[in-house]
């Protein structure tokens, strides 16, 4: 591709290099190869105009960036000033990596994103469409899976995810939306068909300055992100009990004219007022019932095989993704019947004396509540719920004392222990999170909390292990540690925890 059709109205070059080819682009000094576009961005310990020198060793033939390079570059080097890098990039991706799957949905939200997104994917296969899912757990498709490391890939690898995937027939795609993959652009460029809010809670101050800004990261999805045939997808909080981010995604939807999809779901009888795809819930043993007031093209009862109510609007919003994509509402409510839980999302681990053991990847205070609050009904009279979790290093500090006031308050044994605590001392971490719940068991080694808590347990129980769920490493300084609370619980039982 030219430079002149890989760039857009958001940047301005000299017009005589128009016709220069170009191989690749990067925002990675590292990656380049000979003929590139290298991307400087300014981040946050590290400004990419740094790495010009570097960039050009490497062989690249152009640079672009929101101000000039000091030194100027040499004159047969492009230089492309953009006023928004970061943006300009991800449309450049787009453009240089132009096929997408037909049918594109994203979930954004404090909570649930992985488990609408991973839903979402599992309707449409029920439905015999060739789906993907991309988000925390990595990339799922047809014959392919690909674990990753982060909720929203970089624009370029993005989109180049897209284009392989529409050449290899993936007509349908679900991915989660972050706050940073938003408020660094990394979504711009691709073309959806929808898009779902779950919810709002505290996350990620460490990164945005505060939660007005960590919205405002969010509402960029609706707000500009999503274009003007888009149908935005939102849960109804019931009467009294209004749903935080709801209201501000309602009235961009709203401003700019797109359709909308609300859903209810309560366990409350009768159903509350309000919303497009309404169900009751009641359980159903660790599993759940679904009934669709008014019936679905006839359909009423659905039995969904997951534990919690905040599953079960989870699979809802997806259900809702698929019919706003298109999918025959019937064929997408009988999809949820089959549905497969997320891995480390409410997963029974094990079992001992009758008290059943889940790992959650709960790990900030919302979702640990509303973990304790899913489990909360399978406690038997005189049984205690028993909760380990801890917080990770690097990360919103602020959260923690909250995740212990929550433990405090809704559980009745806290075992305080480490998650991944990264450069951080492991004892100031649990410290901070005693401040929430002084009356919290301490126990810094993982394996062993876990391990203790088991040995606790009795007839009636329910033991919930919070905090990293899928993950089979803990990180410790700069290393990478192999650790599953799933591995952990399995040897515990099979050699009788203490």
């Amino acid at each position: 591709m030219i430079l002149g059709e890989l760039l857009g109205e958001e940047a301005r070059f000299d017009p005589r290099f128009a016709t220069l080819p170009i191989a690749a682009i990067s925002a990675d000094s590292r990656t380049l190869k000979p003929g590139s576009l290298f991307v400087a961005m300014a981040g946050t310990r590290d400004d990419g105009l740094a790495h010009v020198a570097g960039a050009l060793a490497a062989g690249a033939v152009a640079v672009m960036a929101e101000r000039a390079p000091s030194p100027p570059l040499p004159p047969t080097i492009a230089f492309v000033q953009a006023a928004n890098v970061r943006l300009a990039l991800a449309r450049a991706a787009a453009r240089f990596h132009p096929r997408q799957p037909a049918t594109v949905v994203a979930v954004t939200g404090t909570a649930g994103k992985t488990s609408v997104a991973y839903f979402t994917r599992q309707i449409w296969e029920a439905l015999g469409l060739r789906a993907a899912y991309v988000g925390t757990l990595g990339v799922v498709a047809p014959g392919r899976e690909v674990h990753g490391n982060l909720t929203t890939p970089d624009p370029v690898a993005l989109h180049r995810m897209l284009d392989a995937l529409a050449g290899a027939g993936v007509t349908h795609v679900a991915l989660e939306a972050s706050s940073h993959g938003l408020a660094q652009y990394r979504l711009d460029g691709v073309r959806f068909t929808a898009a779902a809010f779950t919810n709002l809670g505290r996350d990620h101050l460490d990164y945005h300055a505060s939660m007005q800004a960590y919205l405002a990261a969010k509402l960029r999805l609706f707000a500009e992100v999503l274009d003007a045939r888009a149908t935005v997808v939102l849960p109804r909080g019931e009467p009294g009990r209004a749903l935080p981010g709801v209201a501000e995604v309602l009235a961009i939807a709203r401003a700019r004219g797109l359709k909308t999809l609300e859903i209810l779901a309560s366990a409350a009888s009768p159903l509350p007022p309000g919303g497009d795809l309404r169900a009751a819930i009641g359980m159903a043993g660790l599993a759940q019932a679904l009934r669709f007031e008014p019936p679905i093209a006839g359909m009423r009862d659905v039995a969904l095989p997951l534990t919690g109510i905040f599953q079960a609007s989870n699979a809802l919003v997806a259900a809702g993704l698929a019919i706003a994509a298109g999918g025959e509402p019937s064929a997408v409510v009988a999809a949820l019947s089959g549905l497969k839980n997320v891995p480390g999302r409410l997963d029974l681990a094990g079992a001992k004396h009758g008290a059943g053991i889940f790992v959650d990847y709960a790990h900030k205070p919302e979702a640990l509540d509303a973990a304790i609050s899913a489990l909360r009904p399978f406690v038997l009279d005189g049984g205690r719920l028993i909760v380990v979790f801890g917080a990770g290093g690097d990360r919103d500090a602020g959260k923690r004392v909250l995740m212990g006031r929550v433990a405090a308050e809704r559980a009745e044994l806290v075992v305080v222990t480490d998650d991944n605590p990264r450069s951080e001392v492991p004892g100031a971490i649990r410290a901070a999170i005693l401040g929430g719940c002084p009356g919290a068991i301490e126990i810094g080694d993982r394996a062993a909390a876990i391990r203790w808590a088991i040995g606790e347990l009795k007839h009636g129980d329910i033991l919930l292990i919070a905090g990293k769920g899928h993950e089979t490493g803990q990180i410790i300084g700069d290393r990478v540690l192999p650790f599953s609370d799933h591995d952990v619980v399995a040897a515990a039982l099979a050699e009788g925890a203490p």
